[in-house]
C-alpha cells in the first residue's frame, strides 16, 4: 500500500493539477456530508474537485441504486462521475479489483466522519491506497 502523497505529486509531475474524488455519503450537504459505511448502498455521492490541493469545486448526486445485492451497479454508477480516486471506510474485495482494474485509485478513510476531514487526510498524505483488496469480506 502506498499514501495519498505518491498519487499528488505523480499527478504533479504529470502537469496535472486537477483530481475528482468521489466520497460515497448518507446526506447532501457538500464537503459537510457525513461519509457513508458502504460505497454503493450510500444515498449519495459527494464528489471533490481539488485543483492545486485546493477545493475547486463541490458536488453532490444521488446515488442512482444498488440493486440485487450486486456492486455491479455501484461500481458502474461511480465510474460515470469520471474519478480520479474513491475514498471508502470499506469495500468489498470484488469492487475493489474492479476500480484497480479501470485505473482508479481507491483509499481508504475509517476515522473521518466528514468529507472535509478526509479530504485534509487525503492532501496530508495520511490515507492509506488499496493494492486492489477490499476490506469486506462479505463481497
Amino acid at each position: 500500500m502506498t499514501i495519498a502523497t505518491n498519487f499528488l505529486q505523480e499527478n504533479l509531475k504529470k502537469g496535472e493539477t486537477t483530481m475528482r474524488l468521489i466520497f460515497p455519503t448518507d446526506e447532501n450537504m457538500g464537503y459537510l456530508s457525513k461519509q457513508g459505511a458502504h460505497f454503493g448502498k450510500v444515498k449519495f455521492y459527494t464528489i471533490i474537485t481539488l485543483k492545486n490541493n485546493v477545493i475547486d469545486d463541490v458536488e453532490c448526486v444521488e446515488n442512482p441504486g444498488h440493486s440485487g445485492g450486486a456492486c455491479g451497479n455501484a461500481i458502474t454508477n461511480i465510474m460515470s462521475l469520471n474519478p480520479d480516486a474513491l475514498i471508502v471506510g470499506g469495500i468489498g474485495g470484488s469492487p475493489a479489483q474492479c476500480f484497480a482494474k479501470a485505473g482508479v485509485d481507491l483509499y481508504f478513510d475509517t476515522t473521518s466522519a466528514k468529507v472535509q476531514e478526509s479530504i485534509n487526510a487525503f492532501i496530508s498524505g495520511s490515507l492509506e491506497k488499496s493494492s486492489g483488496q477490499g476490506t469486506c469480506s462479505t463481497h
